[in-house]
């Protein structure tokens, strides 16, 4: 099969594609205006990245899959491709241990004010009485937002750090799943509200869609302790960034986001965001899952999906 890998890929991946008989094409280059016109007469799309439009899927007239190389598919218009018979994959979970980690470091950065720390020393300047202030992870309450993979993997390293975890509870959990949450040491409440006035940290761990859009918003916020902290290593879509600006503004809330509103599309840009400059923010750049050994991992299972598919099996289809 013809195969276009628009993004960034393990060149190896790339390699062991061809040897199992595919002709593929890599173009890292591409954005969301030029995809269209590279996509011509292949079958398979591989994208991270890269937005999959509509102009996209109907100039793809011999496409049959697009496979997202991680778990989010918000940047694959789904219902469209459903529209043309275009099957969409994903590779769920195979990032979760790179982006807990981020969330750590983020967590821990935050406490011990790491970045002005370093900020201060680059500029010759020594203030250890300043930066001795610090209250410390262990006994911390940590809430977590969203028990999948990356909600789970996060949980399990909180709780190595002494943190109390607590999650959502939800009805309808399977068993394996409750048995997970229970040996994470995961303390369940009854819903969002309990999770903000109880926990020190807050740690969104959501899907972008209709009903976690904006979910973080003004009356969130006011629920959260002061002087709280907020994660979000998800979708940048999910924080109202206006009303968390106030929010540290007028309760200092402090926040670690690695995903922002209107991130820019290349990888090398200018990015003017009152969020992301705020003092009370540390912030990263959309690096939740890029790790060598996260990266391995999702092309290892990009591989599982064609393979899958060329045997006639739609692996982690995201779309009817």
């Amino acid at each position: 099969m013809k195969i276009l890998i628009a993004d960034s890929f393990p060149e190896s991946h790339a390699h062991t594609l061809e040897e199992m008989g595919h002709s593929c094409t890599t173009e890292p280059g591409l954005d969301e205006n030029t995809l269209s016109s590279a996509i011509a007469d292949h079958e398979i799309l591989i994208v991270r990245s890269t937005k999959v439009n509509p102009a996209t899927l109907d100039a793809g007239k011999d496409l049959k899959l697009v496979i997202r190389a991680g778990a989010g598919t918000n940047t694959i218009d789904k219902s469209h491709a459903s529209a043309k018979g275009i099957r969409v994959c994903n590779v769920p979970g195979a990032n979760a241990i790179a982006v807990a980690e981020l969330v750590m470091g983020m967590i821990i950065a935050i406490d011990r004010n790491i970045p002005a720390n370093v900020s201060d020393l680059r500029h010759k300047t020594w203030n250890k009485k300043k930066y001795s202030k610090a209250r410390g992870l262990h006994g911390q309450s940590i809430g977590i937002l969203g028990l999948g993979a990356i909600g789970m993997a996060v949980a399990e390293r909180a709780s190595a750090f002494g943190m109390k975890v607590y999650g959502v509870a939800k009805p309808g959990r399977s068993e394996a799943a409750h048995k997970r949450i229970v040996s994470a040491g995961i303390i369940e409440l009854e819903n969002i509200e309990a999770i903000l006035s109880t926990c020190d940290i807050v740690s969104i761990h959501l899907p972008a869609i209709e009903s976690t859009i904006g979910i973080v918003d003004k009356n969130f916020l006011d629920q959260m302790k002061d002087g709280a902290i907020l994660i979000n290593s998800s979708r940048g879509e999910l924080v109202n960034e206006a009303d968390l600006v106030e929010a540290m503004n007028n309760k200092g809330i402090r926040a670690g986001l690695d995903v922002y509103q209107n991130e820019p599309g290349a990888g090398d840009n200018q990015f003017d965001s009152a969020v992301a400059c705020h003092q009370n923010v540390c912030g990263t750049h959309h690096i939740g899952a890029s790790t060598d050994q996260a990266q391995t991992a999702v092309a290892d299972g990009v591989l599982e999906v064609v393979q899958e598919f060329e045997s006639g099996n739609v692996l982690n289809c995201v779309n009817a």
